[in-house]
């Protein structure tokens, strides 16, 4: 597997830009610099974030989130880093 990010990734099943293989090898965010792990997409090329907003719902149980813009920066997570 090579070690370049797609432009556009998404943790939701039904999306065209999932990939569970590189989901599940580990990605971190960074969004104006600040690390973020409630990110359920991202687009580097629009520089775009997608956050889950808090424990809320839509009324299909996926969660509600927020479109923010600014500069994304995706990167591989190192094999011994937990996801906090």
């Amino acid at each position: 597997m090579t070690d370049t990010l797609p432009d556009r990734l998404s943790t939701d099943p039904k999306s065209p830009h999932h990939d569970p293989e590189l989901l599940a090898r580990g990605i971190g965010i960074r969004f104006k610099g600040v690390e973020k792990t409630n990110v359920e997409e991202y687009c580097v090329s629009e520089g775009w974030v997608r956050l889950a907003a808090g424990n809320a719902k839509d009324r299909f149980g996926n969660p509600m989130t927020v479109k923010l813009k600014g500069p994304v920066e995706p990167y591989l997570r190192a094999e011994g880093e937990a996801e906090t």
